[in-house]
């Protein structure tokens, strides 16, 4: 099955999705559009290409910070010594019930798409929250790593993702 990722609309269903945690499926059904109106979250759906109004899955992105302390020593002496640094958050990411194994799908598409716009908003870092264990182990396959002092925040470094977005040559 193809799919693709493209901004919330009128025309997805967002009525039938289910993904099993209840605060996921109410933003998606009830906050996204509002979210979206306000400029607080930018809301992307993805859906099978041959059921365009069907939800398979979806994610948030939305501008954010990191204070630079909380960073790894390693990765803090590469960047500016401001007290933070620009970064994108995913601040949700759910698949439906009857997609399974679209989460990596949607990750993908969330780093590509940070990845793009931080050439034109910079951001050093993507964010992430992981709700609970099994999120995390999802996430740090990847190579999120935790930030410090702040539970369930991981990040991923730009340059970090600009390398498993390159084709293997």
């Amino acid at each position: 099955m193809k799919f693709t990722c493209e901004p919330l609309g009128k025309q997805h269903n967002r009525t039938a999705f289910r993904c099993g945690v209840p605060e996921l499926d109410e933003y998606l059904q009830q906050r996204a559009s509002q979210d979206m109106r306000r400029r607080v979250a930018a809301v992307f759906v993805m859906v099978p290409q041959d059921e365009p109004s069907r939800i398979a899955g979806y994610y948030t992105l939305s501008s954010a910070s990191v204070i630079l302390d909380q960073l790894p020593d390693t990765m803090a002496k590469k960047l500016p010594r401001y007290p933070s640094v620009p970064a994108l958050l995913v601040g949700r990411l759910a698949r439906d019930l009857g997609f399974s194994g679209a989460g990596e799908f949607l990750l993908l598409d969330a780093l590509a798409r940070s990845f793009e716009h931080s050439d034109k908003v910079a951001a050093a870092v993507v964010l992430v929250d992981a709700k609970n264990a099994r999120a995390r182990t999802f996430y740090a396959r990847y190579g999120f790593v935790e930030i410090v002092d702040i539970p369930d925040r991981m990040f991923l470094p730009m340059k970090t993702i600009e390398k498993l977005l390159k084709p293997a040559t």
